[in-house]
């Protein structure tokens, strides 16, 4: 358990070593899942105060799916839209990477915090993304962090259009 808490401290701290390790390690798999899962649950715990216990399973599944479904966009334009020359990876890499870059989102269970929590989200948020960016250049090989942030932007901007035509879709189907 200390050399899951060490990753995790240095997954937050931004470390592209452990981004490059976790790359590698294919005994991390279990590890980057439960990082991702404890994330999603701070999302929902953090969240909860606005929808009870509805709110709670919401942020925790909208967290969970948005990290996988962001993960196989950021994959896919990546590796084969805007591969560098270098670029060699497997979902796999993708998917311990980015899965150890939602531990800052474990912050997000100060969410429910009355005044503060909508600025705890922000930053969190702002954390994350920035951890995403570093763990899709180390899974990817890439050299630029600029190509990076293109990547994981565009990936980002799918996902929140697929969110809106979701939730459109949803308007008059579900009553609280």
């Amino acid at each position: 358990m200390t050399a899951y808490r060490d990753r995790l401290v240095r997954a937050i701290k931004l470390d592209p070593e452990l981004y490059e390790e976790v790359e590698a390690d294919h005994t991390a798999n279990g590890q980057a899942v439960l990082t991702v899962l404890l994330s999603s649950l701070a999302a929902g715990v953090g969240g909860a105060l606005s929808g009870g216990w509805y709110g709670l399973l919401l942020h925790t599944v909208v967290a969970l799916v948005g990290w996988l479904v962001w993960a196989f966009l950021s994959f896919f334009i990546g590796s084969k839209l805007l591969p560098e020359k270098q670029t060699q990876a497997d979902m796999g890499e993708l998917l311990r990477c980015t899965g150890f870059s939602s531990a800052p989102g474990l912050l997000q269970v100060f969410g429910f915090l009355p005044g503060l929590g909508g600025f705890i989200r922000l930053g969190v948020a702002v954390w994350m993304l920035a951890a995403f960016v570093i763990a899709v250049r180390q899974a990817l090989d890439y050299t630029s962090t600029y190509r990076a942030l293109g990547v994981c932007v565009i990936g980002w901007a799918i996902l929140m259009a697929l969110n809106v035509i979701l939730f459109i879709m949803s308007l008059g189907r579900f009553t609280l």
